[in-house]
């Protein structure tokens, strides 16, 4: 379906292009949205009418996410997650999850707005991208810990998943030690059996 944006899309154009998308992304979000119409010639004059109001709402929304941009860089935001020891999620950590965390920040945003390529599996400190208007992405850490105490240790830098392996004593063979106290055996010594006398003793010659 050919469509024409109503903003700055990053992954398709600029406002006013006219551009190819699948049905689907068109009728489910794009259209729905009001950040696009269907690509035909009455749309087109209806586009280039609105095109200065367009313009001006697209700056005074930029303006705004500007401010809050401000404020939301940089800002770091804990979550709480059970992990195994090698720091794996018994579970993941959504951009849903992290819009979630970000409203309760007090900044009104939502999950798609949250750039997220796949879900979060493990702890640490992550960084996300978030999209408060088309043309404009601020930076946050999400520090995803087993507890509070555990996410100010990795704040500080410290690695929280590192196992450390006790150190075993192993013996070493020493020959000159299995012989310290032993008690000689019967057959140690210089004195020898002797050998049983078989002969034969030779007859007397005349």
């Amino acid at each position: 379906m050919q469509v024409i944006l109503l903003e700055r899309i990053a992954s398709l154009g600029q406002m006013g292009d006219v551009v190819t998308v699948k049905n689907g992304y068109a009728r489910n979000f794009l259209l729905p949205q009001g950040k696009a119409l269907r690509a035909t010639s009455e749309n087109q004059v209806n586009f280039e009418q609105r095109r200065v109001q367009l313009e001006a709402r697209n700056l005074e929304q930029k303006t705004e996410a500007a401010a809050v941009g401000d404020k939301l860089d940089g800002t770091t935001f804990i979550i709480i997650r059970q992990a195994g020891d090698t720091g794996q999620l018994y579970g993941s950590v959504s951009s849903r999850d992290i819009a979630e965390l970000i409203v309760e920040g007090g900044y009104s945003i939502n999950r798609r707005q949250v750039v997220l390529s796949q879900p979060i599996k493990a702890l640490g400190l992550h960084a996300i991208s978030v999209s408060l208007h088309p043309e404009l992405e601020v930076a946050v850490s999400v520090n995803v810990a087993r507890s509070e105490d555990e996410a100010q240790r990795q704040a500080r830098g410290e690695d929280v998943t590192m196992i450390h392996d006790e150190e075993l004593d192993i013996e070493t063979y020493d020959p000159d030690a299995d012989d310290e106290g032993s008690t000689p055996s019967p057959s140690d010594g210089d004195d020898q059996a002797e050998a049983p006398q078989n002969e034969t003793p030779k007859d007397d010659q005349a």
